[in-house]
């Protein structure tokens, strides 16, 4: 606690103005969400260090100057300096399973059904989440229809250094991404049965050299990725049931449109996880509206509400909500996705907020603790 002769300012007390400010993200307020990290009193002036747990690169700056600008209207405090960084942290997945090497969380995007625009939505919201400074991979797991080469603008094939034994990953916009449209033709459709198809998302995840593009030349370990987007198929079937017996993932995103028969499906995407033990982040409801090219008008043309219901129904956030806009189509088409060729917009900044929220939201689960700490083993010799 911190006194001056001519204040009653304490550290108490700018604790318990933090405490009312709430972060639109995680939902809760400062002190709460652990975020407060240093509290410093001098006489009427303070200065105050936070720390989020999802990475908030072009949103820090705002935040701080939003947590002063709270501060200030204590008439107790006459001047007041807050600092905000951010970490991520590896985080708790499925029972008997800890995280891979290099990969600190794994986000799987789900829906139950096709056409609702869950790789579109996928491909923004990684592109938004390394905006926001993470370091993150995008690994397609549709391997019927992958879209993610197409969208993240990747003209040429995967490559291996090492004699076929890994896979390098190919980057665009500060993403790396592995995908099996990656190793074919545009026109070359993938005509395999269950088995060989999980044996190919496991290849493609595991032999892929996630975050080396992120290491720092000459120091060993350097590298990795903060959050690996999986872009799942529609459906709740083999690959959907690899994913969650046998991969390390730390939440699932739920993506919808407000039509009943797709809020159908993806309820059903929602207990998979929830079967499995992996944690369901939110529901992203796309397409909520239609806006017209040429007056602007909007208008919910598959139903109002239906996000909204699933999310009270089933106890997750709703975490944002999409338009059906040609833009967002046309950017995704030409393999600029919105969040990178239109990254001052308004539709941009919805996919970044979402993003945020996502990770906000995993960054209040429990950490892992597994990769920071060695495995002891005490033998009677």
């Amino acid at each position: 606690m911190s006194l001056t002769e001519d204040t009653n300012l304490t550290e108490a007390f700018v604790r318990a103005r933090l405490a009312e400010f709430i972060d639109v993200h995680t939902e809760t307020n400062l002190v709460q969400a652990g975020a407060v990290k240093g509290i410093g009193v001098s006489g009427s002036k303070v200065s105050v260090e936070l720390r989020l747990s999802y990475p908030a690169k072009r949103f820090g700056e705002l935040l701080a100057e939003q947590v002063r600008e709270h501060l200030l209207l204590s008439r107790e405090i006459t001047a007041a300096v807050v600092d905000v960084s951010w970490v991520v942290h590896a985080h708790k997945v499925q029972k008997d399973l800890t995280p891979l090497a290099g990969i600190k969380n794994i986000i799987a995007i789900a829906s139950g059904k096709g056409g609702v625009g869950k790789s579109t939505t996928a491909a923004n919201l990684a592109l938004a989440l390394a905006s926001e400074g993470a370091r993150v991979g995008v690994l397609d797991a549709d391997i019927y229809g992958p879209s993610q080469v197409l969208m993240l603008g990747i003209t040429t094939r995967a490559e291996s250094k090492d004699g076929g034994y890994t896979l390098a990953p190919k980057v665009n916009y500060g993403l790396e991404m592995m995908s099996i449209g990656l190793m074919a033709g545009d026109d070359t459709p993938m005509v395999l049965r269950g088995p060989m198809v999980t044996k190919a998302l496991m290849e493609m995840l595991l032999q892929t050299q996630w975050g080396t593009n992120f290491a720092t030349p000459g120091i060993e370990g350097s590298g990795g990725l903060d959050y690996l987007v999986i872009d799942l198929p529609p459906g709740t079937g083999d690959i959907q049931l690899t994913l969650c017996q046998r991969v390390p993932v730390s939440g699932a995103l739920i993506v919808t449109t407000p039509q009943d028969l797709a809020l159908l499906d993806a309820k059903k995407a929602l207990k998979m996880f929830e079967k499995v033990d992996v944690p369901v982040l939110g529901i992203v409801e796309n397409m909520a509206t239609h806006i017209c090219t040429n007056c602007g008008h909007e208008e919910a043309i598959f139903g109002a509400g239906g996000g909204a219901k699933m999310a009270g129904e089933y106890h997750v956030p709703l975490l944002g909500q999409l338009p059906l806009a040609m833009r967002i189509r046309a950017a995704a088409d030409s393999g600029a996705p919105t969040v990178v060729s239109d990254p001052d917009s308004e539709l941009a900044e919805r996919y970044r907020m979402i993003a945020r929220k996502t990770a906000a939201r995993l960054g209040q689960s429990a950490r892992n603790k597994a990769i920071a700490f060695p495995k002891i083993v005490i033998q009677n010799t």
